[in-house]
Parts: C-alpha cells; structure tokens; sequence
C-alpha cells in the first residue's frame, strides 16, 4: 500500500497538465469513449482560432481603422457591421463595439462574470484573461493591473473599464504608433498585439514589429 502511494505521488508530479488542463484532458477522454465527439475535429476547431481566425484578424480591423478616417467613423458607429464587412464573423463575436484610445483615454476589456471574449477577431482568450484576479482587479485597480503588464500611463490619463458580456464585445483600437505614415494596411497590422487590443497592450513602436 506504501509502495501504491508512492506511486501515485510521482506520477502526479511527472504529470504536465495542469489541474484544469488535466480535468479537460480527462473529460475529452470520455466524451471520445462514449462517442459523442471527434478529438480531430476538436483539434480542427482550436488551429483555426488559434493559428487562422487568431488576433490577427482584429489587426486587420485596427490598421485599416487607422488608415481609413471613413472605417474608423462605421466602427465607432456600428462595430458589429464594420467588421463584418472584412469577413469576420461568427460565434462569441456577433454584437461588438469599438472602443478608440486617445492621448486623454486608455481602455481596458474584462468580463467580470465569467470570459466572455470576441473569438471572430481575437481568436482564443488568454488564460489570464479568464482567470478570477483578473477579472476582479482590473475593475478595482485597473492602473495597478496595467502596470503589472507593463503599461505605465501618466496619472493625468483616464482609464475606462469595459465590462463584455454574453450580449456585447469589445475591441479596444490602440493609438497608431507614431513614424508609421509611410506603412501599408499590412504593415500596420504587424504593430498590433492580441493585448493592445484588449488594453493590457500597446500597439508597437515603429521599425520594433517581428
């Protein structure tokens, strides 16, 4: 019985999977055995958020914001259709807005009750995204959350706190880095992060994109 224990102990330590990671594995495993799903197309469904939907579909929104005065006027109007004109649509992202930054304002996106995130333009939510310390410090400390992501602001700068929910979205459309008059759409979007976009993020500075 010792031995048993032992056992057990090591392997739970050998075990790479989180404690969720390791109840999602668990689950799939029986949802596969009772054959109510396919891991395939399980597999199928998380490249495409995460390789070919992913952020990069929202950069495309934010550089032709900054590039097209009229795009930019529609998103702040109706995010919903602007967006959808670019071909990106679908689930978790069906009523959005469009939320600007400014030299007075900085916008910050939670879902305080649960995770609630635009999959059709920023792909999958980061795990800190859905976990609760973000969830509750970015509404109670939201300049103290910033710095902890690196974003230091100046004091006299507002910070507006999003709430998303299961019935609207949001996008936040970083300031245009400054030396990028010359850069094409994509170009531009190569200065947009998944976090600028939801505001624990700056867009990148000129000539630093990878």
């Amino acid at each position: 019985m010792h031995d048993h224990d032992d056992h057990d102990h090591q392997d739970h330590h050998d075990n790479h999977f989180s404690g969720i990671q390791a109840r999602v594995k668990a689950l799939e495993t029986v949802l596969t055995q009772k054959g109510l799903i396919d891991p395939a197309a399980i597999d199928a469904i998380v490249e495409t958020y995460e390789t070919k939907i992913g952020p990069r579909n929202g950069a495309r929104v934010v550089a032709k914001a900054w590039s097209e005065p009229e795009f930019a006027d529609w998103l702040r109007r109706d995010a919903t259709a602007a967006i959808a004109s670019l071909g990106y649509t679908g689930r978790q992202g069906e009523h959005m807005r469009a939320v600007f930054n400014t030299a007075d304002t900085h916008n910050l996106v939670v879902c305080t009750l649960c995770s609630c995130y635009p999959w059709a333009v920023l792909g999958l939510p980061p795990v800190w995204y859905k976990a609760p310390p973000y969830r509750s410090r970015a509404v109670i400390d939201p300049r103290g959350v910033l710095e902890e992501f690196g974003v230091i602001l100046a004091d006299a700068k507002k910070i507006r706190v999003w709430d998303s929910t299961a019935e609207l979205r949001y996008i936040v459309i970083p300031e245009r880095p400054a030396g990028t008059g010359g850069l094409d759409q994509e170009a531009l979007a190569d200065l947009v992060t998944r976090d600028s976009m939801i505001g624990t993020g700056l867009a990148i500075p000129a000539g630093e994109a990878r």
